[in-house]
Protein backbone atom coordinates (compact mmCIF):
# COMPACT_ATOMS: atom_id res chain seq x y z
CA UNK A 1 0.00 0.00 0.00
CA UNK A 2 1.48 3.56 -1.21
CA UNK A 3 2.29 6.53 1.29
CA UNK A 4 -1.06 8.58 1.27
CA UNK A 5 -0.36 12.27 0.45
CA UNK A 6 -3.60 13.22 1.96
CA UNK A 7 -3.29 11.29 4.84
CA UNK A 8 0.05 13.19 5.64
CA UNK A 9 -1.67 16.80 5.28
CA UNK A 10 -4.03 15.68 7.16
CA UNK A 11 -2.08 14.91 10.36
CA UNK A 12 -0.13 18.12 9.56
CA UNK A 13 -3.28 20.16 10.07
CA UNK A 14 -4.16 18.27 12.57
CA UNK A 15 -0.62 18.44 14.65
CA UNK A 16 1.28 21.87 13.19
CA UNK A 17 -1.58 24.92 12.55
CA UNK A 18 -0.31 26.11 16.31
CA UNK A 19 2.75 26.18 18.54
CA UNK A 20 2.95 23.52 20.42
CA UNK A 21 5.89 24.81 23.58
CA UNK A 22 6.76 22.82 26.55
CA UNK A 23 3.84 21.93 28.92
CA UNK A 24 0.97 23.23 26.88
CA UNK A 25 -2.39 22.66 25.68
CA UNK A 26 -1.61 22.69 22.16
CA UNK A 27 1.01 20.36 23.02
CA UNK A 28 -1.43 17.97 24.88
CA UNK A 29 -4.16 18.14 22.52
CA UNK A 30 -1.75 16.94 19.67
CA UNK A 31 -0.35 14.06 22.06
CA UNK A 32 -3.66 12.76 22.47
CA UNK A 33 -4.28 13.02 18.40
CA UNK A 34 -0.62 10.89 17.99
CA UNK A 35 -2.22 8.81 20.64
CA UNK A 36 -5.11 8.37 19.13
CA UNK A 37 -4.05 7.64 15.66
CA UNK A 38 -1.49 5.12 16.90
CA UNK A 39 -4.39 3.29 18.43
CA UNK A 40 -6.04 3.21 15.44
CA UNK A 41 -3.33 1.50 13.16
CA UNK A 42 -3.44 -0.87 16.27
CA UNK A 43 0.01 0.13 18.73
CA UNK A 44 -0.55 -0.21 22.01
CA UNK A 45 0.70 3.02 23.92
CA UNK A 46 2.46 4.08 27.32
CA UNK A 47 3.26 7.55 28.47
CA UNK A 48 6.46 7.94 29.78
CA UNK A 49 6.27 10.78 32.05
CA UNK A 50 9.94 12.11 33.44
CA UNK A 51 10.83 15.51 35.12
CA UNK A 52 14.56 17.51 33.52
CA UNK A 53 16.22 20.73 33.60
CA UNK A 54 16.03 22.95 29.93
CA UNK A 55 19.04 23.22 28.43
CA UNK A 56 17.93 26.46 27.62
CA UNK A 57 16.53 28.08 30.37
CA UNK A 58 17.13 26.15 33.39
CA UNK A 59 14.02 26.27 34.70
CA UNK A 60 12.57 22.79 35.71
CA UNK A 61 10.08 20.36 33.11
CA UNK A 62 7.86 17.55 33.00
CA UNK A 63 7.89 15.88 30.01
CA UNK A 64 5.63 12.93 28.41
CA UNK A 65 7.34 10.55 25.97
CA UNK A 66 4.83 8.07 24.13
CA UNK A 67 6.27 4.44 23.57
CA UNK A 68 4.58 2.44 21.44
CA UNK A 69 4.90 -1.44 20.90
CA UNK A 70 2.23 -2.99 17.91
CA UNK A 71 -0.46 -5.21 19.48
CA UNK A 72 0.05 -8.00 16.56
CA UNK A 73 4.08 -7.74 17.32
CA UNK A 74 4.71 -7.27 20.97
CA UNK A 75 8.08 -7.13 21.97
CA UNK A 76 9.60 -10.87 22.62
CA UNK A 77 12.91 -10.19 23.56
CA UNK A 78 14.54 -9.68 20.60
CA UNK A 79 17.10 -7.30 19.77
CA UNK A 80 15.22 -4.09 19.06
CA UNK A 81 14.97 -1.01 16.72
CA UNK A 82 13.77 2.79 18.03
CA UNK A 83 11.86 4.84 15.72
CA UNK A 84 10.96 8.65 16.65
CA UNK A 85 10.15 11.51 16.03
CA UNK A 86 10.01 15.18 18.43
CA UNK A 87 6.47 16.67 18.72
CA UNK A 88 6.76 19.33 20.78
CA UNK A 89 8.24 23.65 19.18
CA UNK A 90 9.56 26.38 20.01
CA UNK A 91 7.15 29.07 21.38
CA UNK A 92 7.05 30.91 18.23
CA UNK A 93 6.62 28.55 15.92
CA UNK A 94 3.90 26.15 14.73
CA UNK A 95 6.64 23.78 13.62
CA UNK A 96 5.08 22.04 10.41
CA UNK A 97 8.50 21.65 9.23
CA UNK A 98 10.09 21.24 12.58
CA UNK A 99 8.85 18.42 13.63
CA UNK A 100 5.47 18.21 12.17
CA UNK A 101 6.39 16.72 9.25
CA UNK A 102 8.44 14.13 11.33
CA UNK A 103 5.61 12.94 13.52
CA UNK A 104 3.27 12.73 9.94
CA UNK A 105 5.86 10.82 8.33
CA UNK A 106 6.02 8.16 11.41
CA UNK A 107 1.91 7.96 11.76
CA UNK A 108 2.11 7.27 8.00
CA UNK A 109 4.35 4.59 8.85
CA UNK A 110 2.80 3.22 12.26
CA UNK A 111 -0.26 2.73 9.65
CA UNK A 112 1.75 0.62 6.85
CA UNK A 113 4.07 -1.01 8.36
CA UNK A 114 2.03 -3.67 9.78
CA UNK A 115 0.56 -4.26 6.90
CA UNK A 116 4.40 -5.29 5.54
CA UNK A 117 5.57 -6.65 8.74
CA UNK A 118 7.67 -9.89 8.21
CA UNK A 119 6.76 -13.26 8.83
CA UNK A 120 10.24 -14.02 10.92
CA UNK A 121 10.77 -10.70 12.06
CA UNK A 122 14.87 -10.40 13.34
CA UNK A 123 14.39 -7.23 15.38
CA UNK A 124 11.42 -6.13 17.73
CA UNK A 125 10.50 -2.44 16.75
CA UNK A 126 9.49 0.84 19.61
CA UNK A 127 8.15 3.68 17.87
CA UNK A 128 8.63 6.74 19.97
CA UNK A 129 7.49 10.64 20.20
CA UNK A 130 9.57 12.37 22.42
CA UNK A 131 8.79 15.57 24.24
CA UNK A 132 11.07 18.34 25.34
CA UNK A 133 13.62 18.12 22.27
CA UNK A 134 13.65 21.76 21.78
CA UNK A 135 15.03 22.18 25.57
CA UNK A 136 17.90 19.94 24.58
CA UNK A 137 16.36 16.37 23.45
CA UNK A 138 15.64 16.00 27.25
CA UNK A 139 13.22 13.54 26.15
CA UNK A 140 15.29 11.30 24.18
CA UNK A 141 18.18 11.47 26.32
CA UNK A 142 15.50 10.39 29.15
CA UNK A 143 14.39 6.89 26.97
CA UNK A 144 18.00 6.39 26.19
CA UNK A 145 19.03 6.40 29.84
CA UNK A 146 15.64 3.58 30.50
CA UNK A 147 17.13 1.30 27.56
CA UNK A 148 20.14 1.25 29.49
CA UNK A 149 18.80 0.98 32.74
CA UNK A 150 17.01 -1.58 31.78
CA UNK A 151 19.07 -3.86 29.63
CA UNK A 152 17.25 -3.42 26.48
CA UNK A 153 19.39 -5.02 23.47
CA UNK A 154 18.75 -1.77 21.37
CA UNK A 155 20.73 -2.02 17.88
CA UNK A 156 19.97 1.18 15.99
CA UNK A 157 17.90 4.61 16.83
CA UNK A 158 16.55 6.44 14.23
CA UNK A 159 15.45 10.07 14.36
CA UNK A 160 12.97 11.53 11.91
CA UNK A 161 13.94 15.28 12.45
CA UNK A 162 12.45 18.01 9.90
CA UNK A 163 11.55 15.95 6.63
CA UNK A 164 9.18 17.97 4.51
CA UNK A 165 11.50 21.21 3.00
CA UNK A 166 12.74 20.94 -0.29
CA UNK A 167 14.07 23.85 -3.06
CA UNK A 168 15.29 22.99 -6.03
CA UNK A 169 17.07 26.37 -6.61
CA UNK A 170 20.60 26.81 -7.03
CA UNK A 171 22.72 27.46 -4.14
CA UNK A 172 19.53 26.97 -1.50
CA UNK A 173 21.30 24.23 0.74
CA UNK A 174 24.03 25.55 2.86
CA UNK A 175 26.44 23.37 4.18
CA UNK A 176 28.92 23.90 7.20
CA UNK A 177 31.92 25.53 5.90
CA UNK A 178 34.33 22.05 6.21
CA UNK A 179 31.72 20.14 4.15
CA UNK A 180 30.86 22.46 1.37
CA UNK A 181 32.08 21.12 -1.81
CA UNK A 182 30.90 17.86 -0.66
CA UNK A 183 27.77 17.66 -1.12
CA UNK A 184 25.14 19.27 -3.60
CA UNK A 185 23.91 23.31 -3.47
CA UNK A 186 20.87 22.29 -4.09
CA UNK A 187 18.63 21.40 -1.39
CA UNK A 188 16.15 19.05 -3.30
CA UNK A 189 18.16 15.90 -0.80
CA UNK A 190 17.54 14.04 2.00
CA UNK A 191 20.12 13.41 4.44
CA UNK A 192 21.17 10.62 6.50
CA UNK A 193 23.85 11.13 9.54
CA UNK A 194 24.98 8.60 11.96
CA UNK A 195 28.39 8.16 14.44
CA UNK A 196 31.34 5.85 14.03
CA UNK A 197 29.06 3.07 15.63
CA UNK A 198 26.51 3.30 12.98
CA UNK A 199 27.91 2.02 9.65
CA UNK A 200 25.57 -0.57 9.08
CA UNK A 201 22.53 1.25 10.19
CA UNK A 202 23.33 4.12 7.82
CA UNK A 203 24.14 1.97 4.78
CA UNK A 204 20.30 0.33 5.70
CA UNK A 205 18.27 3.61 5.75
CA UNK A 206 20.60 5.15 2.60
CA UNK A 207 19.56 1.79 0.58
CA UNK A 208 15.81 2.12 1.78
CA UNK A 209 15.54 5.71 0.54
CA UNK A 210 17.01 5.12 -2.11
CA UNK A 211 14.75 2.64 -3.43
CA UNK A 212 12.36 5.71 -4.57
CA UNK A 213 12.03 6.98 -7.20
CA UNK A 214 13.30 10.26 -8.11
CA UNK A 215 14.69 10.58 -4.05
CA UNK A 216 18.15 12.18 -4.17
CA UNK A 217 20.28 10.80 -0.80
CA UNK A 218 23.16 11.82 0.74
CA UNK A 219 25.17 10.25 3.84
CA UNK A 220 27.84 11.64 6.32
CA UNK A 221 29.06 9.95 8.97
CA UNK A 222 30.71 11.90 11.75
CA UNK A 223 33.48 11.10 14.39
CA UNK A 224 33.82 11.25 18.01
CA UNK A 225 29.64 11.64 18.06
CA UNK A 226 29.17 14.46 16.55
CA UNK A 227 31.07 16.81 18.68
CA UNK A 228 33.63 18.49 15.71
CA UNK A 229 30.53 19.32 13.86
CA UNK A 230 27.77 20.33 16.16
CA UNK A 231 24.96 20.53 13.86
CA UNK A 232 25.24 16.93 13.56
CA UNK A 233 24.45 16.54 17.11
CA UNK A 234 21.12 18.95 17.02
CA UNK A 235 18.04 16.08 17.51
CA UNK A 236 16.81 13.03 19.36
CA UNK A 237 19.69 10.95 18.07
CA UNK A 238 22.56 12.85 20.03
CA UNK A 239 21.62 11.19 23.35
CA UNK A 240 21.80 7.60 22.25
CA UNK A 241 24.99 8.30 20.69
CA UNK A 242 26.27 9.65 23.95
CA UNK A 243 24.48 6.75 25.74
CA UNK A 244 27.10 4.60 23.29
CA UNK A 245 24.13 3.10 20.21
CA UNK A 246 23.89 3.26 16.77
CA UNK A 247 22.19 6.24 15.91
CA UNK A 248 20.98 8.00 13.09
CA UNK A 249 19.19 11.42 12.06
CA UNK A 250 17.03 11.49 9.03
CA UNK A 251 16.66 15.10 8.02
CA UNK A 252 16.14 17.95 5.43
CA UNK A 253 19.19 19.90 7.00
CA UNK A 254 16.99 21.95 8.71
CA UNK A 255 18.17 25.60 9.19
CA UNK A 256 21.15 24.90 6.75
CA UNK A 257 17.99 24.86 3.92
CA UNK A 258 14.72 26.02 5.55
CA UNK A 259 14.80 29.44 6.15
CA UNK A 260 11.52 29.31 8.28
CA UNK A 261 13.07 27.01 10.88
CA UNK A 262 11.81 28.44 14.89
CA UNK A 263 10.34 31.21 13.01
CA UNK A 264 6.40 31.77 13.19
CA UNK A 265 6.34 30.97 8.70
CA UNK A 266 7.45 27.39 9.27
CA UNK A 267 3.96 26.47 7.64
CA UNK A 268 2.43 23.80 6.10
CA UNK A 269 2.30 25.49 2.87
CA UNK A 270 6.11 26.09 2.85
CA UNK A 271 6.33 22.16 2.73
CA UNK A 272 6.80 19.45 -0.11
CA UNK A 273 4.35 17.09 0.19
CA UNK A 274 5.16 15.45 -2.77
CA UNK A 275 8.89 15.44 -1.11
CA UNK A 276 7.65 14.09 2.18
CA UNK A 277 5.57 11.53 0.85
CA UNK A 278 8.83 10.16 -0.77
CA UNK A 279 11.11 10.17 2.14
CA UNK A 280 8.12 8.82 4.20
CA UNK A 281 8.23 5.55 1.66
CA UNK A 282 11.81 5.26 1.55
CA UNK A 283 11.95 5.42 5.87
CA UNK A 284 9.18 2.78 5.94
CA UNK A 285 11.14 0.59 3.41
CA UNK A 286 14.15 1.02 5.09
CA UNK A 287 12.47 -0.16 8.60
CA UNK A 288 10.74 -2.78 6.84
CA UNK A 289 14.01 -4.02 5.85
CA UNK A 290 15.99 -3.63 8.89
CA UNK A 291 13.16 -5.32 11.19
CA UNK A 292 13.26 -8.48 8.71
CA UNK A 293 17.55 -8.45 8.36
CA UNK A 294 18.39 -7.40 11.24
CA UNK A 295 21.66 -5.28 11.85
Amino acid sequence: MPVDRELLNQHLRQIATTTRPAGSPELAAARDYVMNCLAASGWQVASSEFSAISQTGGTSLRGVNLVAQHGDHRWEGRPRLCLGAHLDTTENSPGADDNGSAVAALLEIARLLPENWPEKAALDLELVVFDLEEHGMLGSAHRAQTCRRDSIDLRGMVALEMLGYCDSAPKSQGLPRSLVGKYPDIGNWIAVIGNQNSTDLIAAFRDGLKSVDGLPVETLQVPENGNLLQATRLSDHSPYWDAGYPALMITDTAFLRNPHYHLPSDTIDTLDLDFLARVTEGCLEAVRRVVTQGL
